[in-house]
């Protein structure tokens, strides 16, 4: 069980890895180990998150996830296996934390007194700017 808050526990049955080569240098030792770690996790499909939290992950990180709804995370960081494993899990628990919290509403308010005289004296100020530069009509 892969514990992200008090209320997303996420099965690790859900959390599949496969692995591949890193990529950039390395040596003669590059060639021959799947360091790379790629997690596969369907969001479209877990019971594990709470449907508010799972839409506003959905909505947050659409772009990230696949057409059947998978996000896909691939760590290459560091050069052992299991550092990358943890890399990924690391980033997947951020992203839910993202999106535990839900963001406050904005309450409308209106425009102070002194800030709307500011606005239209600005107004006014650059209006007549403006004014001045046309040429007068005894030109």
């Amino acid at each position: 069980m892969f514990s992200i808050s008090t209320n997303v526990q996420i099965p690790t049955n859900e959390l599949n890895f496969t692995f591949a080569r890193s990529g950039g240098p390395g040596g003669q030792h590059v060639n021959k180990v799947n360091s790379k770690a790629i997690l596969h996790w369907s969001v479209a499909n877990t019971k594990s998150m709470p449907p508010t939290i799972k839409a506003r992950f959905m909505d947050r990180y659409g772009g990230r996830l696949t057409t059947e709804g998978e996000l896909v995370l691939s760590s290459q960081k560091f050069r052992d296996q299991s550092a990358n494993i943890e890399d990924c899990l690391e980033k997947l628990k951020e992203m839910v934390e993202s999106v535990l919290v839900a963001p406050k509403r904005r309450t409308p308010t209106k425009p102070t007194y002194s800030s709307e005289v500011r606005r239209t004296e600005s107004k006014a100020k650059h209006s007549m700017k403006k004014q001045n530069r046309r040429l007068s009509s005894d030109d």
